[in-house]
């Protein structure tokens, strides 16, 4: 396959959100939009809190209610963890690949998810977002998606 072909995406939200089921609603669209529209997609997504969680849930469900074989599911891990390194087998049934960020694995754990952002968002051809307050760590991540002319969705809009 041609790398030109696959269509990467990375989600970055706050770890608890509000408006769950508006905001639920709202990825399911942009998600089946892409399996829809895209040859191939690579959804690039953390594990660190409810956005990051909810994702991956409607990712999964999604892929089974069009038995699409056209994405790959990528958990991006900012170092190894003691959960994926005791449950690796369990963790490649729900992820179709894990990856452990080599440049955040390589940073003070306080700043490797931050690292990691910036590594998914250099990857990413599309950045969907849900930034509900104007601080933290995704909002400083999406900063720096449009500093670097992302195409960028915030759902939370």
């Amino acid at each position: 396959m041609n790398n030109l072909d696959i269509y990467i995406v990375s989600f970055f939200g706050h770890r608890s959100l509000y408006l769950y089921e508006d905001i639920e609603r709202k990825m399911e669209k942009v998600i089946s939009d892409l399996i829809y529209y895209k040859k191939y997609v690579k959804f690039l997504v953390g594990r660190d809190g409810e956005f990051d969680r909810l994702t991956s849930s409607i990712i999964r469900r999604l892929v089974k209610k069009y038995d699409s074989g056209n994405i790959s599911h990528i958990l991006v891990l900012p170092y190894m963890k003691a959960e994926y390194r005791d449950n690796q087998e369990s963790f490649l049934t729900y992820y179709d690949e894990v990856e452990i960020c080599e440049e955040s694995s390589q940073v003070h754990f306080k700043s490797a998810i931050q690292t990691r952002n910036k590594v998914m968002v250099d990857r990413s051809d599309f950045v969907v977002c849900c930034i509900q307050r104007k601080n933290g760590g995704a909002y400083q991540t999406i900063q720096y998606a449009k500093s670097q002319n992302k195409k960028i969705i915030n759902i939370a809009d």
